[in-house]
């Protein structure tokens, strides 16, 4: 045995009875219903998919107590926004329409890093030294990290290689051993899943991805579905899939304000077999438009049939 081995603190093991007896404090939750205290979540899709804005809206919702689409925080908490890819000029500008469009005030500090204003060299946290400069920003009052993107932030190893991703899951393991939750944002390669090795979501609780709508078109700007690929603790209606889209309105005032709109991805798809129903195409061509199963869409046309919401 090392001398190094000597130092070490002894592993902890629990007897059954022992461990029934643990008074273990419930896990609250930051953003309800699937970010938790002690959470490791990611979201990830490809780019120009609104991730950025998505993530935001999270931080501002967490540390304020508000809401985001149908996902509400009761306990605001302290948030820490790590940004390795946008200029500042550009994140400042959508934390002002974020900022401008809430009633609720931040109950709880949000605090961001970014590379703009550094006069050092941006930490790598794939290393131990960038990890150790993140922790010690991480204060007390701090309950979620948010990274973003893991691409810009991780810069040693190799992408697609597991084994250069396991000093990264210590790290996010020991910072949940420290009471505090992390949000990864990553992009999404071609086929559409997580880029590189899918040994990343070993220990995640949760797993979204966004996805482009079937009949999307550029000029809609933010129109994202959002999809639950894991989810530790979630049932039913909680993950099913839903549409959400980022509106620009003009006030009195002349200036833009943007708001998010959202429903269920099923609803959603009854209002599109309706209307191309109504434009006159048939049940076996709106399954080729809308890419979704026949039994669906003979469904969705008897029920607005129906409810008249598809014309004779």
């Amino acid at each position: 045995m090392s001398k190094q081995d000597d130092l070490r603190p002894p592993l902890v093991v629990y007897s059954l009875d022992e461990l029934l007896e643990l008074e273990i404090p419930e896990r609250q939750y930051l953003l309800s219903p699937w970010l938790q205290s002690q959470g490791l979540c990611m979201i990830y899709s490809t780019r120009g998919f609104g991730k950025t804005w998505v993530s935001l809206e999270i931080a501002y919702a967490v540390a304020s107590g508000g809401q985001f689409l149908s996902w509400k925080s009761e306990n605001p908490t302290g948030v820490l926004y790590i940004d390795g890819e946008m200029a500042l000029g550009d994140l400042q500008e959508r934390a002002k329409q974020i900022d401008m469009r809430e009633s609720k005030e931040l109950q709880a500090p949000l605090k961001f890093l970014t590379r703009d204003p550094q006069e050092a060299d941006f930490p790598d946290l794939s290393t131990i030294e960038g990890q150790n400069q993140i922790e010690s920003l991480i204060r007390d009052d701090i309950k979620l990290v948010i990274l973003d993107n893991l691409s810009t932030l991780l810069r040693s190893g190799k992408e697609y290689e597991s084994d250069s991703w396991l000093p990264i899951q210590n790290w996010l393991l020991s910072l949940r051993s420290l009471g505090k939750s992390v949000l990864l944002i990553h992009h999404a390669g071609k086929g559409g899943q997580q880029r590189g090795t899918s040994r990343r979501e070993d220990v995640l609780d949760t797993v979204i991805t966004l996805k482009r709508p079937t009949d999307y078109i550029h000029e809609e700007g933010a129109r994202i579905e959002f999809h639950f690929e894991k989810n530790r603790a979630l049932l039913g209606d909680e993950v099913k899939p839903f549409e959400a889209r980022l509106q620009s309105n003009t006030n009195k005032e002349g200036i833009e304000a943007l708001k998010w709109t959202w429903k269920s991805l099923e609803d959603t798809n009854f209002d599109k077999v309706c209307g191309l129903s109504n434009d006159g195409l048939k049940n076996w061509e709106i399954v080729k438009v809308l890419e979704i199963d026949k039994s669906t869409v003979s469904r969705y046309v008897k029920l607005g049939k129906e409810e008249g919401t598809i014309k004779p």
